[in-house]
C-alpha cells in the first residue's frame, strides 16, 4: 500500500508534481506530544457495515514524547460532529494508538468508536483531536482518493 505524505514533508513539492499528496497538514502546533498519525477512511471492499469492514476504517495517533499522556477525556471528532471520547487511558511513550470506528475490546494499541456505520468521509474529511478543555491538540484535512489511507507524518 502507497503512503501520502502531508504539506509538511520536505518532499511535498515533488509529491504535489506527481499528484500523490491527497492531505492537507495542519500548522505545526507548538508542544505537541500527541498526533494525528495516519488514517485508513476507506476500508478495503464494499462498504457493508460489517463489524471487521467498520474495524479497518481508523485514525492513529502517535505519542512523539517519552512520558507517558492519559488520553482520559480527549476528543476525536470529524466534520460532521461525530465525537469519539477516550475513556479511562494512557499512552505510552513513543507509542501509537487506533481508533476502530467498530467494536472491540480495546487494548493498549486499539480502541473503538463502537459505531454501527462508517465515519469517516471517502471523499475527505476534518480530523480534529482535542483535550477535555476543549481545546485543539492536533487536526488534520485530507481529500479522499483511490486508495483510502492517508499518512500525515
Amino acid at each position: 500500500m502507497r503512503k501520502l505524505r502531508s504539506l509538511r514533508a520536505p518532499a511535498a513539492g515533488v509529491a504535489l508534481a506527481l499528484g500523490l499528496v491527497a492531505a492537507t497538514a495542519a500548522p505545526a502546533l507548538a508542544a505537541n506530544r500527541v498526533e494525528i498519525y495516519e488514517a485508513y477512511y476507506n476500508s478495503p471492499g464494499p462498504d457493508t457495515g460489517s463489524n471487521a469492514s467498520l474495524n479497518a476504517e481508523w485514525v492513529q495517533l502517535h505519542n512523539t514524547s517519552g512520558a507517558r499522556i492519559s488520553l482520559t477525556g480527549w476528543r476525536l471528532r470529524d466534520t460532521a460532529g461525530h465525537v469519539f471520547t477516550f475513556g479511562p487511558f494512557t499512552l505510552g511513550p513513543y507509542a501509537f494508538v487506533k481508533v476502530h470506528t467498530g467494536t472491540g475490546h480495546g487494548t493498549s494499541t486499539d480502541r473503538y468508536w463502537c459505531q454501527h456505520w462508517y465515519i469517516w468521509n471517502n471523499t475527505g474529511d476534518h480530523i480534529t483531536l482535542k483535550y477535555p478543555t476543549g481545546s485543539v491538540v492536533d487536526y488534520q484535512t485530507y481529500r479522499g482518493t483511490s486508495l483510502g489511507y492517508v499518512y500525515f507524518h
